[in-house]
């Protein structure tokens, strides 16, 4: 008779384990009432004075716009040949801080990266609400806007048709097609958390609200298996889009043939920089939240130390496009595109482009050293100069290339006036606003997601499967 050998499993070393993605062991049933207790409890103090404020600017903002329509664009600071200026700076800033929710739900969901779970229901939200804003602004620079339905292709007296070889065209169709499958990612993703709620509503109101958009969810087998398969699919479709969108932006320049814009590195360097300033706002957002509604044992150091990686990689493609572009132009021998370029580094537009440079490029080196990676308000300061260098880095793309045409006598100074800078903060007044109404009513994190991660969902671990503490 063969003897029977018994193999000791040895377990990992203790400095290559990995810190648990939700802390302190906590159980189903506690995920369930901390995240939902967000959305049901009391309306915390700080929030009435958050949301009044936001609210505040962003009517702010709306009545800037009505002041632009009754007054025209000369409002603006635009001059001859700044024909664009502030508003386009916004428009390409807003569109890349919508990246991060994309990349986070359907890139790391593709590649398995389980860490995703805390952070992505508000990095999607935050997706949607930067659309909305970013939308609004080529919407205004229409000039003669009650004139604006000529940009359909319907027919008219006047026969004009919208110009499909313009990357201007190409920009509605990739902006509006990113808004619609991000917001049914967003919501599918939302339906079991939904029922959840429905459940646990205690008023006759939320019961039904939650339990509309629920759409029936009950949990049982069939349920999950075509949710997760609508939520590959979806997430199948949105990967190209994370690509495909931020390209299509950076058309509007690339195809041009101004000096500073004329360059085929454009795409992917404009898609490494969505996905920088994407980041930058979710840890700007997240950050304080965590401290605020008490999610530290959801979203933990870990996920802030594994986005702080993320942040250093593509501030570093940032950084390379950067020196690229000199590169470029010099080895090109175009006196034009060398003086473009050495203009934005010396020319009067010297502080926009060094700031720029500070905050995309050394600021985020400081992520290459583990302490300052799990340290909470150090990554917090990181990821504000992170959006600074940014919205920067459009104003120096767009500005500083048009303010000096190939004649002297063509060349001039942008200076923004009262109502370029309100409407610019008052988009941010927007944005905080949905994002407040957002935390206040729906589940800012995943609870179905989060619960899939933990111990107890685990069947191969001591603590999960039969033996862990069953349902709640």
């Amino acid at each position: 008779m063969a003897e029977v050998t018994t193999v000791k499993v040895q377990a990992p070393p203790r400095e290559l384990e990995r810190e648990p993605l939700v802390l302190n062991n906590r159980g189903l049933g506690w995920i369930s009432d901390k995240i939902a207790g967000i959305a049901e409890g009391k309306t915390p103090r700080w929030w009435w004075p958050a949301f009044i404020i936001s609210a505040t600017v962003m009517t702010g903002m709306f009545c800037c716009i009505a002041y632009l329509f009754s007054t025209g664009i000369g409002v603006w600071g635009l001059n001859q040949p700044v024909g664009w200026a502030w508003d386009i700076t916004n428009f390409v800033f807003w569109i890349g801080i919508g990246h991060a929710g994309t990349l986070i739900s359907a890139v790391l969901f593709l590649l398995r990266q389980r860490w995703r779970t805390s952070i992505n229901r508000a990095a999607e939200a935050m997706t949607l609400f930067a659309v909305a804003c970013a939308g609004i602004f080529p919407l205004i620079h229409v000039g003669r806007v009650w004139l604006a339905w000529w940009l359909f292709p319907i027919p008219n007296a006047n026969s004009i048709w919208p110009q499909f070889r313009s990357p201007l065209l190409w920009d509605v169709f990739a902006v509006s097609t990113y808004g619609t499958v991000s917001l049914l990612f967003w919501y599918v993703g939302l339906v079991p958390d939904l029922a959840t709620m429905r459940d646990r509503a205690v008023t006759k109101v939320r019961k039904f609200a939650y339990g509309l958009f629920a759409l029936g969810w009950t949990g049982s087998n069939r349920h999950w298996r075509n949710y997760e398969k609508a939520y590959l699919l979806l997430a199948g479709i949105s990967t190209p889009l994370v690509l495909s969108v931020h390209s299509i932006v950076s058309f509007d320049f690339a195809v041009s043939q101004v000096p500073g814009w004329h360059t085929t590195i454009f795409p992917p360097y404009f898609v490494a920089g969505a996905i920088f300033s994407g980041f930058g706002m979710v840890l700007t957002l997240l950050i304080p939240l965590r401290s605020i509604c008490g999610l530290q044992d959801v979203i933990t150091i870990r996920h802030v130390e594994l986005m702080g990686k993320v942040v250093l990689a593509t501030g570093s493609i940032v950084g390379y496009a950067y020196g690229m572009e000199f590169f470029i132009a010099w080895y090109g021998g175009n006196p034009y595109e060398k003086y473009a370029f050495m203009n934005r580094a010396f020319g009067p537009y010297w502080w926009a482009y060094w700031t720029m440079v500070s905050c995309n490029v050394i600021c985020p080196q400081l992520f290459w050293f583990k302490k300052v990676r799990t340290n909470v308000v150090i990554v917090f300061i990181i990821s504000i100069f992170v959006n600074i260098g940014m919205w920067f880095e459009r104003f120096v793309i767009i500005v500083t290339s048009l303010h000096r045409d190939y004649l002297p006598s063509s060349w001039s100074y942008f200076k923004p006036t009262w109502v370029d800078i309100c409407t610019f903060i008052g988009s941010f007044g927007l944005f905080f606003t949905l994002f407040l109404l957002f935390m206040r009513f729906l589940p800012m994190i995943a609870i179905a997601e989060v619960k899939g991660v933990t111990t107890q969902a685990d069947p191969h671990h001591p603590a999960g499967g039969a033996k862990g503490g069953g349902h709640h």
